[in-house]
Formats: structure tokens, sequence, C-alpha cells
């Protein structure tokens, strides 16, 4: 099931200090995207996103924490990021959730060679991705 799911979705973890405003996100290998990077013609959806079957949020992040041995009690999705890639094999929708605890669970991800970064720190990142954390990171900051 968790396949299926991923074949059309993507999920950027991320942790946000509230009281310092550090915004940091999982970075595995080169990519910030789990559980795996778009495909390397992927580029953003100009238009509305496509008809047909999606996965709410709720569920992408269900699978995620499953598929990483989460604690699901610690995630919450961020609604209002809503992005949607293009590529060859179809449309690709980008979730982001939040871990909401006090700090960043830095020894959840590190088990999946996963480390936490801020978006300065995230040279060697494909540009597609790099656009996407811009968004996310226009979104704390209040940005839009």
């Amino acid at each position: 099931m968790n396949d299926e799911i991923f074949r059309q979705n993507r999920i950027i973890l991320c942790h946000f200090d509230t009281y310092s405003t550090a915004l940091l996100f999982a970075r595995q290998g080169t990519s910030v995207l789990l559980p795996e990077p778009l495909p390397d013609d992927a580029s953003a959806l100009a238009n509305s996103p496509p008809a047909g079957p999606q996965h709410h949020p709720e569920k992408v992040l269900l699978a995620c924490t499953e598929r990483y041995g989460l604690d699901a009690s610690q995630l919450r999705p961020v609604a209002d990021f809503q992005e949607w890639m293009d590529s060859s094999s179809g449309p690709v929708r980008v979730h982001l959730a939040q871990f909401t605890t006090q700090d960043a669970p830095h020894d959840a991800i590190h088990p999946h060679d996963a480390v936490f970064k801020p978006i300065s720190q995230m040279r060697g990142t494909a540009m597609t991705e790099l656009n996407l954390l811009r968004r996310a990171f226009n979104l704390f900051m209040g940005g839009g």
C-alpha cells in the first residue's frame, strides 16, 4: 500500500522552533523528499492539481510514519503547503509535515541516514527541491 501512495506523493519533514524561529529540514542523502527524490524531469505544475485519485495528507503522513518507524503523534501535516510537480511518470504531490516536538528529533531520523539541516546548508540539493524548501520556508516565516 505504501508503494502505491509514494508513487504519486512525496513528503518533506521539518521541525520549526517557534522560540528561536529555527527551521530545519530532514535530508536523506542529497534529497529532502521521502521516500525518494522526484524524477529527474520533474517541474512545478503550472495549473491546478490534476483530476484523478489523490491521497489525503494524513494518509501520506501515516504511510511515512509506518515506513520509517516514526511516532505519528509527533508529526502533523502542514495544510497550507500544497505543491504539485509534473514528470513523465505523472503528477506528484509534495506534502510537508512538521515535527511537534520541542527539539528536532535527530535520533528518530538518524537510523535512516538522515539529518536535520537549515535551508542554508542544503548545498547539493536539486534545484526543484530547493524551490520547494523556499516555499516551505516562506510559509513558516510569514512570507506566504
